[in-house]
């Protein structure tokens, strides 16, 4: 399903709170006089004659080598075409973002109003004293050729043009890797490419790079083939002009083996891809609409090997594969450059990681069990962990021994874990849990559809085919909030409980009798089937609904307690539970009981214990469990270091393979070089915990609130444990974001279950 962007969506996720996306976080403390006369003056001026006395010394005393420039003049924005400096700056401040989420590089966007290439040649050659590396972007051809290879002769730190390169790098280790496929060699084929921009010259520079001979390549744009004989051709397309008696696009492809596209949406027809030779392997790179649709292309051809830019098909080229990983090899060596034999070694390196054994984790993202190397799977997933680890070093390495880079690694093991830890790894948990509920969507029921919040999650998770939303609540109201927001929802299924007079009497009797002998009446129990929260219960209850949503407008308490009297808690269990993932700067910690028992005993806290391990490996994280108090290891005596001990000494006997350490204070537990020097027997002193497990209600529920606010984090939950069906609450007040992660994580859930 192809991902619908409106307009007024867009526009309010780049204003609501701070405008934009980006923002500058100091990395050193500010809290004193001190601290401010050792940032800038007088004691600024150490560094500053240190860096005067060796300028490699701006490596040591600056963020010079974690720092890139995304610099653009605006004149091939995406599909925009030439809409100026200014306009480009939401795309520029968008791949800092990218930069920063897979690859730790920190970016200063540099949007520049300059149209001559000398001039805007001169004006980046100027900041090279700010920066680590260059990512130029979105400058148009031929231009960019021009500035792109001055640069990178005149300067003596990393340049990429990434439309350029990006492509060609990503879409190499695909060929790679198709070619091993189909059992063809690379110098033999014959390629097509259909484009003839920046992006289109880049990649069959590469390829030639590869193996492709250039007698075998024809080049076309929307002339047709690009001929010797044409008049006014310039330099860049003479390049790969042809002396072939051939000029149509459909001639070109006769026998051909590979076609790359570059061009416009549905140029290459059914007829003209039956011309091609046998296993053809096509890579339309079009977006948003490729050169011939994807179902179009496996109907008509089945022995083909295809390649799209689009998330919703195989075998994605995405240069998000590419260029975070690059530069992070390249900054961490010090590269003077970013030459050809670092750009072969990640295409080579991808196309490797594509034969390993894909870990269940990246399986579980996209919805399969068996994702694995061949024709539907030729290089490897945006979201596999694996890439920072594979890529940047072997970008490094061959920096290294082509002689560009300034300093050497020694010891790579200790690199990966500098390099997973500069990342950390898991900040791409929801990424990872939205791809999987997009893989297999469920039918979520909303208690409170009569709110614009909760429609406008619907269609967002509908829009993004997270979920198929149901909407309770008073018909006309519903429609009437739908057509006031511009919503696209008047297909989606609304049902009104007081409309329901069937539905209430079959959903009021099961309710009876389950809780008949715990005092309800039967006059109650259908009256209470009538109220949303109830009804949405009884809808999963029945299989009518596959996961619950609400509590957006009402207190926790009072939200769950129908589900509980309908659905119940998973049998085995005593309890329910809430957790709290926070998203921090040093990757997710999960916090328990945030939410639902207010002052658990020791054994109860044992529960706690093992449903959250359950839960923090339903994310794909092994559980390194803190149980918490305000006491060290007997340091202090009371109810709660006594509590505490138990739960931890019962805990270890029940759950024997988990990791658990307590009782212990919330910063020793995370904090594993204090742990070292002063608890050396923890087993918590090589990795520090990532699960805390609070007293009690209020110490948990501060914490998590008082993280959110205070600290930077963001708090994704409550995840509602040991339900015997999906049902999650929503914090009270929450966003429209933290709404859709919920449903995502209530449809993994609802999977999970379902398999169950």
């Amino acid at each position: 399903m192809a991902l619908k962007i409106r307009k007024s969506d867009a526009l309010n996720y780049h204003t609501q709170g701070t405008p934009g996306k980006i923002q500058v976080v100091p990395t050193k403390p500010l809290s004193s006089q001190m601290d401010l006369a050792l940032a800038y003056s007088p004691g600024v001026a150490e560094p500053c004659k240190e860096i005067e006395a060796d300028e490699e010394n701006v490596y040591k005393y600056t963020a010079k080598g974690n720092l890139v420039g995304v610099i653009s003049n605006g004149t091939a924005v995406l599909g925009l075409g030439d809409i100026g400096a200014s306009a480009s700056k939401p795309v520029m401040e968008g791949k800092g973002v990218l930069f920063k989420k897979f690859a730790g590089i920190d970016v200063f966007d540099i949007e520049i109003n300059e149209k001559d290439p000398k001039k805007l040649i001169q004006t980046i050659k100027s900041l090279e004293p700010t920066f680590g590396g260059i990512n130029l972007e979105d400058i148009k051809a031929p231009e960019c050729f021009e500035i792109e290879t001055t640069l990178k002769k005149e300067m003596n730190i990393p340049i990429m043009h990434d439309d350029q390169h990006g492509t060609a790098i990503i879409s190499g280790a695909a060929l790679i890797n198709a070619l091993e496929v189909v059992d063809k060699k690379i110098e033999e084929i014959k390629l097509v490419v259909n484009g003839a921009g920046a992006s289109a010259v880049s990649c069959t520079r590469f390829y030639m790079s590869l193996g492709v001979k250039r007698e075998n390549i024809v080049m076309c744009d929307k002339e047709g083939v690009i001929r010797k004989d044409r008049e006014n051709l310039d330099a860049i397309k003479g390049e790969f002009a042809s002396d072939r008696d051939i000029r149509t696009l459909s001639e070109a492809l006769t026998d051909a083996d590979v076609f790359l596209g570059l061009s416009a949406g549905n140029v290459v027809s059914p007829d003209q891809l039956k011309l091609m030779a046998k296993d053809p392997i096509v890579f339309a790179l079009a977006n948003p609409d490729p050169e011939i649709a994807y179902d179009l292309a496996i109907k008509t051809r089945k022995d083909i090997i295809m390649a799209t830019g689009r998330s919703d098909h195989p075998n994605q080229v995405n240069n998000v594969l590419g260029f975070p990983y690059i530069f992070r090899g390249a900054l961490d060596v010090r590269a003077t450059g970013i030459n050809e034999e670092m750009k072969l070694a990640a295409a080579k390196a991808i196309a490797k990681l594509a034969k390993e054994p894909v870990p269940d984790m990246v399986n579980k993202a996209y919805g399969s069990d068996n994702l694995g190397f061949g024709r539907w799977y030729l290089i490897p997933k945006p979201l596999d962990p694996r890439l920072i680890t594979t890529i940047a070093p072997a970008v490094a390495k061959a920096a290294m021994d082509s002689g560009v880079a300034k300093t050497a690694i020694e010891d790579w093991d200790a690199y990966e874990v500098e390099l997973q830890e500069r990342i950390g790894i898991d900040q791409r948990l929801m990424s990872v849990v939205i791809a999987r509920a997009k893989k297999d969507p469920k039918k979520v029921v909303f208690a409170e559809a009569d709110n614009p919040k909760i429609l406008k999650s619907a269609q967002i998770i509908r829009d993004e085919g997270i979920g198929s939303p149901i909407l309770l609540g008073n018909r006309k109201k519903i429609l009437a909030l739908i057509e006031e927001n511009s919503l696209e929802l008047d297909h989606a299924t609304i049902i009104d409980p007081l409309e329901e007079t069937k539905m209430v009497h079959k959903f009021g009797e099961i309710l009876y009798q389950k809780r008949h002998r715990k005092g309800m009446t039967s006059i109650e129990a259908h009256r209470l089937v009538t109220q949303r929260n109830y009804f949405g219960a009884m809808m999963v209850e029945t299989g009518q609904a596959d996961a619950f949503i609400s509590g957006l407008t009402r207190d926790y308490p009072k939200t769950i307690l129908p589900s509980l009297h309908t659905i119940g808690v998973n049998p085995g269990l005593n309890r329910v539970a809430g957790m709290y993932i926070m998203n921090t700067p040093r990757g997710p910690y999960f916090f328990a009981d945030t939410t639902v028992n207010q002052n658990p005993t020791a054994e109860a806290l044992v529960d706690i214990i093992g449903q959250t391990a359950d839960a923090v490996r339903f994310f794909n994280v092994e559980p390194r469990i803190a149980v918490l108090s305000y006491s060290n290891f007997g340091s202090a005596k009371g109810d709660v270091p006594s509590k505490t001990a138990l739960a931890t000494k019962l805990a270890k006997e029940k759950y024997p393979d988990l990791i658990i350490e307590g009782e212990m204070q919330a910063n020793i537990a995370i904090n594993e070089e204090i742990q070292r020097e002063i608890y050396p027997f923890t087993s918590l002193n090589k990795k520090r915990a990532n699960t805390l497990i609070f007293p009690n209600l209020s110490s948990g529920n501060i914490a998590y609130k008082l993280l959110s606010e205070l600290g930077g984090s963001e708090a994704i939950g409550p995840v509602l444990l040991g339900m015997n069906k999906p049902v999650h609450i929503l914090q009270l007040g929450s966003s429209i974001r933290e709404i859709v992660n919920m449903v995502a994580i209530a449809v993994v859930d609802a999977q999970t279950k379902g398999k169950g």
